[in-house]
């Protein structure tokens, strides 16, 4: 018997992949399943990343993402996990904007949206599906400048209360602003406008567990709270040829030791910044890719309140997800700002889990928040204001049910800095890094041979759906790779038409 549960793990791999979000879990599956050793890493006991879940006593399991993806995610799941999975997911009906400039429900599908854009906007039905058809002939190869700000202004001229209605679902869910470029809006919007918003039901407990039976079925070996410190690298060939990885750094996070294990690939699931600054360090790499790695900027983080429902009592229907703020008009700025008065409510009924025994209700708020304004918080006003973000989110479910602080018997806030610690993501980026960094992420096999990265960069923004499909993608080279480790990799910056599915 082991005495350390490093002792597990074998002394080489194919492949080794860093970090167990949907991108990490799906590319580790392709690649078991394609016939290479793979080791799954993870530092924390669950694996999922951000889509995971926790209990709390009193019978409350809570999801963590904010939940909704495309409808795309049907069909990357039925062929790159499993029926079962795919069979899962269903689509939510009840979305609503609560907000000064107007209140309304809708089904977020096309359909929907140009009825809304008809009726309550009086936009002209040439103009809604002049709008619709561009944003589905948008893609990665257009070089487009413009930003999102521009592209509404060109349909929808001098009309904040339309750009609101249109942009601020997406940017609670990417963390993305007017500024950013308009292709980072068009395709998300795009998938998810095809045919309205899913979500898994069961829960990503279940979700996660089943993932995980895949993975070990397809023969990936999986090893938690087992957190990759290094990535150990040859030197650069005289040749000119770039540096090359030889093993990676395991360190037990239930003991602190460390071992070294050999691999010829490793696909990083962890945050690109995290991945070059921490995981390799710059000096392995050339001046100019080194700066272009530290002006990738990230994108903003989350807060979370998490409010379980006591046993017994039932929650009138409020929608799905829902949309609220006070801010008049819409801002990208007020939106992270410390003291937004912008949030989404994920409301879990019974049947978001219908497997459990007991019928239960959860809600979850999402702010949207800037880590800097986090960061360096002392003890005494962390806890502060984590209490007022709770407080606030009672506040705000009060207007849509009045008695709702007599029926929560659990209450909990998550900040950027719980973000930061239990998923690692630089700075506690929730929604990954700007559009630039998807360019990095992609090069990076240019630059030390053998080393991918899959996570959520730039266009990457579809969420779940994005996660999933640039795991396959990277997979594929990965692939590639292993069976010709020698040959030059031919790593093309455009992604291919995977992440636009159902566009």
């Amino acid at each position: 018997m082991a005495t350390n549960h490093l002792d597990n793990i074998q002394g080489c791999y194919d492949v080794v992949v860093i970090g167990s979000g949907l991108a990490g879990m799906t590319g580790a599956n392709c690649l078991a399943r394609l016939g290479h050793r793979v080791l799954l890493l993870e530092h924390h006991f669950q694996l999922g990343g951000l889509a995971t879940s926790f209990k709390r006593p009193g019978g409350h399991t809570f999801d963590v993402s904010l939940h909704g993806f495309p409808n795309g995610m049907i069909k990357s799941c039925r062929k790159y996990w499993s029926r079962e999975i795919a069979d899962s997911i269903r689509q939510i009906h009840d979305i609503r904007f609560i907000n000064p400039e107007f209140q309304l429900q809708t089904t977020f599908d096309r359909t929907d949206f140009t009825r809304i854009l008809q009726e309550h906007f009086r936009v002209p039905t040439t103009r809604i599906e002049a709008f619709f058809a561009h944003l589905r002939a948008m893609n990665y190869y257009d070089n487009d400048t413009r930003t999102t700000r521009d592209l509404f202004e060109e349909f929808f001229p001098a009309r904040p209360d339309i750009h609101r209605f249109l942009f601020e679902p997406i940017a609670y869910a990417n963390g993305s602003t007017l500024d950013d470029p308009a292709i980072t809006y068009g395709i998300v919007f795009s998938n998810f406008i095809s045919k309205g918003v899913f979500i898994y039901q069961g829960g990503t407990d279940k979700l996660v567990a089943q993932m995980t039976a895949t993975m070990q079925a397809s023969g990936v070996e999986i090893q938690r709270n087992c957190l990759a410190e290094k990535i150990l690298l040859e030197p650069a060939s005289t040749h000119g040829a770039p540096p090359r990885l030889r093993a990676i750094r395991v360190k037990s996070m239930r003991n602190g030791a460390t071992r070294d294990i050999a691999c010829t690939a490793i696909l990083s699931n962890a945050n690109i910044k995290n991945t070059v600054h921490q995981l390799i360090g710059t000096e392995y790499l050339s001046p100019a890719f080194a700066d272009e790695a530290a002006a990738v900027r990230v994108n903003t983080s989350s807060a979370q309140v998490y409010l379980g429902i006591r046993d017994g009592y039932t929650i009138p229907p409020i929608g799905d997800l829902v949309f609220t703020s006070c801010a008049k008009p819409f801002s990208s700025d007020e939106l992270v700002d410390l003291h937004t008065t912008s949030k989404t409510y994920s409301v879990y009924y019974p049947d978001t889990r219908p497997h459990t025994r007991t019928p239960r209700y959860a809600i979850v708020a999402s702010i949207n928040q800037r880590w800097e304004d986090w960061a360096n918080l002392d003890p005494e006003n962390y806890a502060r204001h984590k209490a007022r973000l709770t407080q606030e989110a009672l506040d705000g479910l009060t207007r849509l049910i009045p008695d709702i602080r007599s029926c929560v018997d659990w209450q909990e806030a998550a900040t950027p800095r719980t973000f930061e610690r239990y998923a690692r993501h630089w700075k506690g980026a929730s929604f990954g890094t700007k559009f630039e960094g998807l360019k990095v992420s992609m090069e990076l096999p240019n630059h030390i041979s053998g080393l991918y990265h899959a996570g959520s960069v730039g266009i990457i923004m579809s969420g779940w759906l994005g996660t999933i499909n640039y795991g396959v993608i990277v997979a594929s080279k990965v692939d590639a790779y292993l069976r010709s480790p020698q040959k030059k990799q031919d790593i093309d910056p455009a992604l291919d038409r995977t992440n636009q599915t159902d566009r």
